[in-house]
């Protein structure tokens, strides 16, 4: 397969030392895959070309009592100590979650809250399968409504699960991030704020007044950490320009990729926004080394009906730019 031809969102890289194989994870697309259910599925390459049929790695079916079987949003696999743990985002709409007061916009806009979040699994291969460590409630704190969990070390060796807070419970959302315990299979303390969608000047006020059947929210998506040379911590995420959403919560606009920068190098920031990499309807991307060290930047677009896109990077200190997309790996030339 090539990459015009492959269904997916939310795309996330593991490149293989040991087998020289790029291992691309997204949620299971049954009619690519075969295999029907929500869940998780691997497209494997050697070049990052040509791709095999994708294999199902886990399914929300073969994982008794747990709390939701909807979604397979954002999976991520991460290797830690000898193991493998996906982290894949689920939701149930039938375990609703009470409304704050804070996401409520004019007398007669309410939006509803159920419970969704990111929940970690394990397995000893990349392959699979994958277990759930706590089939009872997500990752994050049961009660906040959060998506697209990724992981990230710090440099005493804390690992961390850092979350897009909604916007349906915030309507500024943000980044937060949450100890784990050194097996991933708990959480530690309490969440830590990172920082919020409208810190990012460059989106411009979005929410009109006095406009009691419309919201104009500020989404964070999709985090993605990564190490730059001078120290600098970088997070990956995107957002959307020019929002508008209905009462059903359905959101319309440019989705794009952005970037923020912790030049202290700490997870706690502060965080600096960036200007967008990529617009377009673009986004969810997530960074990666290929074998012989050039740095990549997959994504997601447009974001109905997604393929991935490829594109070159390069690191200037801290500062992360587009060299040019590699078109030339999705077959065409």
């Amino acid at each position: 397969m090539r990459l015009p031809d492959m269904p997916l969102h939310d795309p996330f890289v593991v490149a293989d030392a040991g087998s020289r194989t790029y291992h691309l994870f997204t949620s299971n697309d049954p009619s690519v895959s075969g295999v029907e259910g929500t869940g998780t599925m691997v497209y494997r390459s050697r070049d990052l070309r040509d791709w095999l049929h994708p294999v199902v790695v886990f399914r929300t079916a073969d994982q008794p009592e747990l709390w939701a079987s909807d979604g397979g949003w954002a999976p991520e696999v991460h290797q830690l100590a000898g193991r493998y743990y996906l982290f894949t985002t689920l939701h149930n709409e039938d375990r609703p979650l009470p409304v704050p007061p804070s996401s409520r916009y004019g007398t007669p806009f309410r939006l509803s809250n159920h419970m969704r979040g990111t929940v970690t699994a394990v397995s000893d291969s990349l392959l699979g399968p994958f277990t759930v460590v706590d089939p009872s409630r997500p990752t994050p704190p049961a009660h906040l409504m959060t998506l697209d969990g990724t992981l990230y070390v710090d440099p005493s060796g804390q690992p961390w699960m850092v979350y897009a807070h909604e916007w349906l419970q915030t309507i500024d959302g943000t980044m937060e991030a949450i100890r784990l315990a050194p097996d991933l299979t708990s959480t530690i303390g309490d969440p830590v704020f990172l920082f919020k969608a409208s810190d990012a000047s460059w989106l411009g006020e979005q929410i009109p007044a006095g406009v009691p059947h419309q919201l104009a929210p500020y989404i964070t998506d999709g985090p993605q950490l990564h190490r730059a040379p001078d120290g600098a911590l970088l997070m990956l995420w995107s957002t959307y320009e020019k929002n508008v959403a209905g009462q059903d919560g359905t959101i319309s606009g440019g989705y794009v990729q952005t970037y923020a920068v912790s030049e202290s190098g700490e997870l706690a920031g502060p965080w600096r926004q960036q200007r967008p990499l990529v617009r377009e309807d673009s986004g969810h991307g997530m960074l990666f080394h290929t074998f012989d060290g050039r740095l990549m930047m997959i994504l997601h677009r447009p974001f109905a009906d997604a393929r991935g896109k490829l594109y070159e990077m390069r690191l200037d200190g801290h500062e992360l730019r587009v060299l040019r997309r590699r078109d030339d790996l999705d077959g065409g030339g």
